[in-house]
């Protein structure tokens, strides 16, 4: 008898020996596997409970099984997301099945409530999580811009206590922040001996070290330095081939791998990934909060070009032979957990990668390079995390779109999947928040001698990043404007120390602070403005949505008015608005400007009342 027939005799056995074994098994029959790194046209994958017993199963159907028809379908590893930022929605990956996320930064008690329910065999309904937990970055720095406390470090002699403390708190692998901001916006940032002695710390403890980059002269510095990897690239509208081949090389002498995020690099360049929400059996799954990040981007405008570079690089690892993984920045404007690791999937092929590599860099790679154990392969005794689709995304990576069932330790995600669809179809049958009937003629600053009045929401107030550990603080006092109006004195500080400073003024349209107001009667902002020559910015934010949409704008000696269509507040939902700021930043310095008669218009059309 082959050993092969023996295997599967004995496992027929041991499935019949026991009731719950019975009740547990799935056997997906006739289907396309890619296990991981190779395909094969035909098979059938026996799991039962939390792991795949027969990945090439050729026996009859155990007794009890579920069957479950593959033809014209393609079984593959749960996938995984190798850059998250895992603070909120932890149950939406497994949705679009993403089953395991690498996490560069959240909060110690969430990555500490993950790990217990990972170890207790409790974590079926929700993705595992590999977590960096806090970040290695200077004070001031990049990651220090949330509002929660985190240690930091400035020396090389810092290095070793910090890692050793990361890894007490249960940090899977060290992350470090290599970034000084770009042009004007600076920010403060660790040294490269200081880098250094983070990454030989964690390798004395047996911990990856990766590092967080954005220009092509902090990723050579990483690499030089001896990081186990990069975890984004960077954007540009130009690259040398030289240059990119340079770098590549680099990486391969150093055995890095690279993790593009080409979904942040997007949000970055302003481009959106649009087809996410376009497609119904995706948008379906997302309510009206998870679904603003998606339309929303850093930049304000789009730069496609930005993405030569990355593009460009990406190619050239891969014919380096360098590992690239799939990773989405998830957490950021422009992307959301699970969902947009089937846009960064397109983006990977868009740069280069085949199909099969690309599923690669969100399978078997990650799951080996972050040495996350016995998952990412399709075989015998690895975690029973199955993602099946229609289709064939070896052909077409679109495919992955295509969802037919998704198992997270062998248990299917159906059940999960059709109530987040069933609940979101029940939101979109409810009306939302009434819009608020905006005054005849426009006018939200009811300024007065010493008040700050509205015609409905909290109001006006001062505002500054002193909130989220900054030091920039403003004052408003209230001054004559023109046309007998009383205007708003703005004077700011913008201090550095903090990633993204501001200060300046904001009005808040919900009854809280935070709150939001239904503005969609509004399409436009007006306001008059007078100031000191400076450039500064108006904002808005949405339910759902962490940055601010901005629109810049002039302060000059003489009033001004300005006029800014709703529709420039990228992402931002106007049904459910937060906020509308004035701001001064990020450039450190003193500032002052006066604002008056700011009026929301429900058209170009509208009259303006008394605007003087």
């Amino acid at each position: 008898m082959k050993p092969a027939t023996l295997k599967y005799l004995l496992l027929c056995t041991g499935l019949a020996a026991g009731s719950q074994a019975l009740a547990a098994a799935t056997l997906v029959q006739n289907v396309r596997v890619f296990d991981g790194e190779a395909v094969h046209e035909r098979r059938s994958v026996l799991f039962d409970g939390a792991t795949i017993k027969s990945a090439d199963y050729r026996g009859a159907a155990p007794q009890g099984a579920r069957i479950v028809d593959g033809a014209g379908r393609t079984l593959l590893p749960g996938l995984i997301d190798s850059h998250v930022h895992a603070f909120r929605y932890l149950d939406l990956p497994l949705l679009f099945g993403v089953t395991t996320q690498v996490d560069m930064f959240t909060g110690v008690q969430v990555m500490q409530d993950m790990r217990a329910a990972m170890a207790a065999g409790k974590n079926t309904q929700r993705a595992d999580m590999f977590s960096a937990g806090t970040l290695a970055t200077a004070k001031g720095g990049h990651g220090t811009q949330f509002g929660m406390a985190i240690p930091t470090l400035a020396t090389p002699a810092e290095a070793q206590g910090f890692v050793d403390a990361r890894i007490a708190e249960g940090s899977h692998f060290i992350k470090i922040v290599l970034e000084s901001g770009h042009g004007a916006q600076r920010m403060a940032t660790l040294d490269l001996p200081t880098v250094k002695a983070l990454i030989e710390a964690a390798h004395r403890r047996g911990k990856l070290a990766v590092v967080h980059v954005s220009t092509p002269e902090n990723a050579r510095a990483a690499l030089d330095a001896g990081a186990d990897g990069l975890v984004h690239l960077f954007v540009g509208s130009t690259i040398s081939a030289g240059d990119a081949a340079a770098l590549a090389k680099l990486a391969g002498a150093r055995r890095a791998f690279v993790v593009p995020t080409f979904s942040a690099l997007e949000s970055m360049a302003g481009v959106k990934p649009d087809e996410l929400l376009a497609d119904p059996a995706l948008a379906s799954l997302l309510d009206k909060e998870q679904a603003l990040p998606l339309k929303a981007s850093y930049g304000q405008s789009p730069m496609p070009a930005l993405l030569t570079a990355p593009k460009a690089v990406t190619a050239a690892l891969r014919r380096a032979g360098v590992p690239v993984l799939a990773g989405t920045d998830a957490g950021n404007p422009g992307t959301q957990y699970g969902v947009s690791m089937h846009h960064e999937l397109a983006a990977l092929v868009a740069a280069g990668l085949t199909p099969g590599e690309a599923l690669a860099a969100a399978t078997s790679a990650p799951a080996r390079l972050f040495r996350l154990g016995q998952r990412g392969h399709i075989a015998d005794g690895y975690k029973a995390d199955l993602l099946l689709v229609e289709g064939n995304p070896l052909a077409d990576i679109a495919a992955t779109r295509r969802i037919v069932e998704v198992w997270k330790d062998g248990e299917s995600a159906a059940p999960l999947r059709e109530r987040q669809r069933a609940r979101v179809a029940q939101e979109n049958t409810v009306p939302g928040l009434a819009p608020v009937r905006l005054p005849p003629d426009g006018r939200i600053s009811l300024f007065g001698k010493d008040k700050l009045a509205s015609p409905f929401g909290k109001g006006w107030g001062a505002s500054y990043d002193s909130m989220m550990g900054g030091k920039s603080s403003a004052t408003l006092q209230v001054v004559p404007g023109e046309g007998g109006q009383e205007a708003v004195a703005v004077t700011a500080k913008i201090v550095p120390g903090f990633p993204y400073p501001w200060a300046g003024l904001y009005f808040a349209p919900g009854a809280q602070q935070m709150q939001p107001a239904n503005l969609s009667a509004a399409k436009e902002l007006r306001f008059r403005v007078r100031g000191d020559g400076g450039r500064y910015t108006v904002s808005m934010l949405s339910q759902g949505v962490t940055i601010p949409a901005t629109v810049p704008f002039t302060a000059r000696a003489q009033w001004q008015e300005v006029v800014v269509p709703l529709t420039r507040f990228a992402g931002v939902d106007p049904a459910l608005v937060t906020m509308i700021g004035f701001n001064a930043g990020p450039e450190p310095g003193d500032y002052r400007f006066e604002i008056a008669d700011v009026r929301l218009l429900e058209g170009a059309g509208q009259a303006a009342g008394s605007a003087p």
